[in-house]
């Protein structure tokens, strides 16, 4: 019921029309059975009177009770309708009085009385309009009880009190429906009960399969929609729960049904086509009592067509009965879509590892089959012609022949490790960028004469053009870069035949800004071209076209992935165009920030001669062959060497020194007791500055940019992997050494 904020002129109007003044105690005249409206108080004004006595009629004549009572302590009631006499079965307002002492506290049944007053107070004081509904009973003038509805309404007047106007209803009805909705539902539950215990025939058995069945019931309700009691031996379907599926097979009450009918209906009604066999089979009575022989719960899934929309669906079904004889069962239905299609997911998504692990796999046995290959033909020819230099120790034109092509075999076994490695290196993202000031030309120039001595052993035309360069000095890594364009050159010369062409153009494609340009840098060939199909894994780590056994041109299948891995390190990428005997097309593009103030030149350290000779060095290794073979490599090169055994002994050495007696120590890194850094740090904390500043080189068989990162952090001055490059030996002493005397 819609009750609306009131009229308060009209209630007013209404109180002083039943001669009820303010805090009157008395029941207005009007509403005693000699009383009548038509000598008003002199108070109302001819078109008020109007409007209360109308309204006053219409509220006697409503179908719904009524009633205005005041909100004081007494509670004293001013009006009440003719609906409301009915429900009380008072014939006159007189009676109902009598009857209720003309308060509202008379007219509540006692027991309710406390409850009820204190909700309205309640609801009054949480309302935003003073609304409040309240149930309660009531006795009427035969004794009987009733239920009614309250609608009450508080109003606040300074003229005539504070009121509640309340509109009421007889709900014995729907309470008495309730009452009996609820015993039926209680009923039903045990008529359920007693139903599933006829169907026990078993007496002394009775009441362990009766909890056996009711566990399992109530185990099920959590999550299953539909449960069904089910007996083989007598064909019977009993409902304990039913969705709206199962609901359609029992007319939607829980009534028996024939369970070959039920079977048969519900696959026919719901089950999806494609299921409808396997259904069949499944809940086939023969083959339930197989499959329940062998645990006590046996599982269904199926689909089913609702609406049109395919659902997946799961039946259970438990024996509860004897393990022996198989008939009393509880079934289940649940909805499994989102397992199913959580299952599907991973399915897939397990297939899909599967399939990637297969191939990584295959690629590695590949490319372990091709290693093993790549790394014994070295081996051999360094074992083969080492026993042929043994053999032929008289002979100097011989052994020098064979010891050049154990050197040769030694670099080719080298260049694979070195690969391995930087493939570790590049996946693992070990490697930083260091940006520093370089000249393109510069770096170009470098790569044509390391690149060209290859080229000319095959008599192939290598040329590179700068022309298209608007900018040449640009920031960045140039180690990096060198070490990119070479892997892409190599491979171009590799695998072009005696006599063809290699060509690198660098192209300044765009201008950014006044900071950055485009560059890309284009390797083109007329070589021996790829396929197509193995252009889509050319980047992919172990990947060789073909099997190096077979195609006679040596290489690891990395150098590509290596240098893919690289440009994008730098922020760029490669593409690659190729035809099968035409040759093919790489192109770098790298966005460089380039230097439009020419870069100042600095003095280089190759520009005068400094003197390397009598040199003292100390050398501390933990190997004793790589001690014997670095020292004759120092020695021959016309140095005086000290060797030390570990980094204690090294420190030790360095600490009882005088100045000048070392010039540089060379410092392996992974020895026991105390590895090269920590031997270096201590070094580095001497009391004297002259022997604490000397020059240390890291010679170490570690790699990775990380390890010569933490080389230098604990007080290195540079980090040289084995095995040792002469030269480039030669080149970081001398830069050390004149960075000292600057």
């Amino acid at each position: 019921m819609n009750i609306q904020e009131p009229n308060h002129n009209l209630i007013e109007h209404i109180v002083t029309l039943l001669n009820v003044p303010e805090n009157s105690n008395t029941v207005s005249d009007l509403q005693s059975e000699n009383a009548s409206p038509d000598t008003p108080p002199a108070s109302l004004g001819s078109q008020d009177l109007e409007t209360a006595c109308e309204v006053m009629t219409f509220m006697d004549e409503m179908p719904g009770g009524f009633l205005i009572y005041r909100a004081d302590g007494n509670e004293e009631i001013i009006y009440a309708n003719k609906a409301l006499l009915r429900i009380f079965q008072c014939d006159s307002m007189d009676e109902f009085r009598e009857m209720t002492g003309n308060t509202f506290k008379g007219l509540v049944h006692p027991e309710d009385l406390e409850e009820v007053e204190e909700s309205i107070k309640n609801q009054i004081r949480g309302s935003q309009f003073d609304l409040d509904y309240v149930e309660y009973r009531i006795t009427a003038r035969d004794g009987s009880i009733r239920w009614i509805e309250d609608y009450g309404h508080f109003v606040h007047s300074d003229k005539v009190g504070d009121l509640f106007y309340v509109f009421i209803a007889d709900a014995t009805d729907k309470r008495n429906r309730q009452i009996t909705e609820k015993n039926l539902l209680i009923e039903r539950e045990k008529k359920i009960k007693n139903l599933l215990d006829e169907y026990n025939n078993e007496k002394n058995l009775i009441n362990q399969e009766h909890l056996r069945r009711l566990e399992v019931i109530e185990g099920l309700s959590v999550n299953y929609e539909s449960i069904l009691y089910v007996d083989l031996d007598s064909d019977k379907v009993l409902p304990y729960r039913l969705s709206q599926r199962t609901e359609y097979q029992f007319n939607n009450t829980l009534c028996a049904r024939g369970y070959i009918w039920y079977a048969s209906d519900y696959i026919a009604t719901w089950v999806h086509p494609d299921d409808r066999e396997m259904v069949t089979q499944a809940t086939d009575p023969d083959h339930i009592r197989q499959k329940l022989l062998e645990g006590k719960t046996y599982y269904v899934n199926y689909r089913i067509i609702v609406n049109g929309e395919t659902q997946y669906l799961q039946l259970r079904i438990v024996n509860v009965g004897r393990p022996d004889h198989i008939s009393q069962l509880v079934w289940g239905y649940r909805r499994i879509d989102e397992e199913v299609l959580r299952e599907m997911e991973q399915k897939k998504l397990l297939e899909e590892a599967l399939y990637s692990a297969n191939l990584a796999i295959v690629a590695k046995n590949t490319f372990l089959s091709n290693m093993s290959h790549d790394m014994r033909t070295p081996l051999n020819a360094i074992f083969g012609y080492t026993a042929l230099a043994k053999e032929h120790m008289d002979n100097r034109e011989s052994v020098q022949n064979y010891l050049n092509k154990i050197e040769s075999s030694s670099r080719q076994l080298l260049d694979l490790i070195e690969k391995v490695l930087e493939i570790a290196w590049t996946e693992s993202n070990d490697i930083r960028i260091a940006e520093k000031e370089c000249n393109l030309c510069d770096i170009m120039q470098d790569l044509h004469q390391a690149m060209l001595s290859k080229a000319l052993d095959k008599n192939i035309d290598f040329t590179i053009n700068t022309d298209k360069l608007e900018h040449y000095d640009v920031l960045c890594d140039p180690d990096k870069l060198k070490q990119l364009l070479s892997y892409l050159i190599h491979n171009a010369v590799k695998f072009t035949n005696y006599g063809g062409k290699v060509n690198m153009t660098i192209n300044e494609v765009e201008n950014i800004s006044n900071d950055f340009a485009v560059y890309q840098f284009v390797i083109k060939d007329n070589g021996i071209g790829i396929s197509k199909d193995f252009l889509a894994h050319i980047f992919d780590p172990f990947e060789r076209e073909k099997n190096t056994t077979f195609s006679g041109v040596y290489g690891t299948g990395l150098g590509l992935t290596i240098a893919k891995n690289i440009a994008e390190m730098m922020g760029g990428n490669i593409e690659v165009k190729s035809t099968v005997g035409k040759g093919s097309i790489f192109t770098i593009t790298l966005r460089l920030r380039i230097q439009n103030e020419p870069f100042s030149d600095s003095a280089e350290f190759d520009d005068f001669s400094f003197p390397l000779l009598d040199l003292k060095l100390l050398l501390v290794e933990d190997n004793e062959i790589n001690m014997e073979i670095e020292t004759e490599i120092l020695q021959g090169l016309g140095f005086f060497v000290d060797t030390a055994p570990d980094g204690n002994v090294a420190v030790k050495m360095v600490e009882e020194s005088q100045p000048g007696d070392y010039d540089i120590v060379l410092m392996d890194i992974q020895m026991p007791e105390m590895n090269g850094r920590q031997a270096t740090a201590a070094i580095r904390r001497l009391d004297n500055p002259e022997l604490a500043n000397i020059p240390i080189i890291a010679l170490s068989a570690n790699a990775f940019d990380s390890d010569k990162r933490m080389s230098l952090e604990s007080g290195i001055n540079a980090h040289l992997t084995k095995p040792i490059d002469v030269p480039l030996l030669l080149k970081t002493m001398k830069e050390i050494l004149q960075a000292r005397e600057i």
